[in-house]
């Protein structure tokens, strides 16, 4: 090969590595050179016109708003799940309600006023949009009750939410100009700048951000409302602080005894039963209130029955007994509570109805015992005893409301009932009913011990009545056609201890129950028995006194051994 054509070789080669060269150069600027493009925000959020992106502090809620008029407006459901569950609305009547301490403050839709009773005060926007069944409250009206601050921003339209008070949250402050990025990579385009010094809040993860999202970038938000991903290395040390302002948040004044509560209910069916209260209570001891069975919610209109006696209610203040009387909701042929409840005229002819009879009979309280609420009437039994609670606190009379040991009535709210209300109850009892599957005690032990821990994370314990059973269940199990066919009848204490004497019959010490147990054969049936007595009410006095409870109730009067009154004062003083 001559001199020139080995020149040519060695230049062609020459060239071949440099355009290889610049190739690898050019695939390595492609591969790491950040993306340059800016991603308009109204492309990166879609929102309609009149619609407004709401963001829930570090997150995006999939509910849009609306923005209308220079005025944002958030959807009902988010606002009662986030930002303040005490907003009530009122499909039937359009009315949205706001109960205080002292005041129910309603809005009527399409209006610019809202009323405290007659008194109105006028705004400058709509309170209430509706669109078909959505209903839309205004962010200024909310804020006025709510411990809320907010900030509007536009192209798109967004709301920033500030409502997590008094927790930790995490942010870090901006090294350097840093882009804020659709994907956690530099190749996706920029949707907003962080300057050096800006603060940047770290973001809620989904749980697969958590496991996918590289350890080079973070989740983070923007002051104005903007959620995309920066690189870690351009932050400072992330930094934890409590969030806070200083907002009051209205406190619900209870009327509290200085004394622990000793409540006994009084089954009064006719008018004649209420003679025998002195006699009854001549059985007691250490009984601060008597609970008469006297209210029955007639109708679906608020309407009540009564059997209440004035003559009841001077021998009872005569004998040192203050008189709470019961209202039920048994009357399932007549009465739907949902359809009472649901309709704000129909729940405040109840509540005037109670009322107006407390006043008239000179009661001490109301003893609220609604078992027969459903799932969907759950938030308008809420709003019933919000609003009841207001009549009563204006009007010296005491709360109290039965409900069951917590489980599936969860419903019934009872973290706001121990807010609003002066006494919540809890029957801790109808462990095993008449209706149950298998024989069992009324109250075990370990039912009452976990109902009572149930109630004290929900309730301050000062508020907490834990109500015990004066019956004992009697089941009888036969075997029939291959079952076993379960019946049983409750017994007041001594009639459960004489029909164990009669058949000679010694029960034995459940540790497990903490109860007397007996089982017999009779008549080709098993009889079984929990003995409900002294030390079984006793054994359940020690979880109350260690709860520091506010008292006790029993149900009911006339069941109970005589007895059981000087085990139940030992706890109650």
């Amino acid at each position: 090969m001559n001199t020139d054509v080995k020149k040519k070789a060695y230049v062609g080669l020459a060239l071949f590595l440099v355009v290889v060269l610049i190739t690898g150069i050019t695939v390595l600027v492609k591969k790491f050179m950040p993306n340059k493009e800016v991603l308009p925000l109204t492309e990166y959020y879609e929102v309609g016109k009149d619609e407004l992106l709401v963001v829930l502090q570090d997150k995006i809620h999939e509910e849009k708003g609306l923005f209308l008029d220079g005025e944002a407006y958030i959807d009902y459901d988010t606002v009662v799940k986030y930002l303040n569950s005490r907003f009530y609305w009122d499909a039937n009547e359009n009315l949205l309600i706001y109960t205080t301490a002292t005041e129910v403050i309603k809005a009527e839709a399409g209006n610019k006023a809202y009323y405290i009773n007659k008194s109105k005060t006028d705004t400058k926007y709509q309170i209430i949009k509706t669109d078909g069944n959505r209903v839309y409250i205004a962010a200024d009206y909310i804020k006025l009750f709510s411990n809320l601050e907010y900030e509007l921003y536009e192209e798109p339209n967004r709301i920033v939410l500030t409502y997590k008070w008094n927790q930790d949250y995490s942010y870090s402050i901006a090294k350097k100009t840093t882009k804020v990025r659709t994907e956690p990579n530099i190749k996706a385009p920029s949707v907003a700048e962080l300057k050096k010094g800006d603060r940047a809040l770290y973001a809620e993860l989904s749980e697969e951000e958590e496991e996918t999202i590289s350890e080079g970038y973070k989740k983070v938000v923007t002051e104005d409302g903007v959620i995309g991903y920066a690189k870690a290395n351009r932050f400072n040390a992330p930094v934890t602080e409590k969030l806070e302002n200083d907002y009051k948040e209205e406190e619900y004044p209870s009327i509290s005894k200085d004394y622990k509560i000793n409540l006994v209910w009084h089954q009064v069916t006719n008018m004649s039963a209420n003679d025998g209260l002195l006699n009854l209570l001549g059985n007691t001891k250490g009984v601060t209130t008597i609970s008469p069975t006297w209210f029955s919610v007639a109708n679906n209109k608020g309407d009540i029955t009564s059997l209440a006696s004035e003559t009841y209610v001077t021998r009872a203040h005569n004998a040192g007994v203050e008189v709470w009387a019961l209202c039920d909701d048994f009357d399932t042929e007549n009465v739907n509570m949902y359809e009472l409840l649901s309709y704000t005229s129909r729940r405040e002819r109840l509540e005037n109805e109670l009322i107006s009879s407390a006043i008239k009979y000179n009661l001490d309280g109301l003893n609220i015992d609604f078992e027969k609420i459903s799932k969907d009437a759950g938030v308008h039994f809420v709003q019933f005893i919000r609003e009841l609670s207001v009549k009563c606190r204006s009007n010296g009379i005491v709360l109290s409301v039965d409900n069951y040991t917590p489980g599936y009535t969860d419903h019934y709210d009872r973290v706001e009932q121990g807010k609003v209300v002066d006494y919540v109850i809890t029957m801790a009892y109808d462990e095993h009913t008449s209706g149950s599957e298998s024989s069992g005690s009324v109250a075990s032990i370990g039912y009452v011990e976990k109902a009572i821990k149930d109630m004290l994370s929900m309730v301050p314990a000062e508020k907490n009545i834990i109500a015990l059973p004066f019956y004992t269940r009697i089941w009888r199990e036969e075997a029939k056609d291959g079952e076993t066919e379960i019946t049983s009848s409750a017994y007041g204490m001594n009639q459960a201890i004489n029909w164990l004497n009669d058949r000679g019959i010694e029960p034995v010490w459940s540790k497990e129950a903490g109860q007397y147990y007996a089982e017999l054969e009779e008549d080709g049936a098993v009889y079984k028995v929990w003995l409900e007595e002294d030390e079984s009410i006793e054994a359940k006095m020690k979880l109350i006194d260690e709860a520091k409870a506010g008292g006790v109730a029993g149900w009911k009067l006339g069941l109970e051994k005589q007895s059981v009154w000087n085990v139940i004062v030992k706890y109650i003083n």
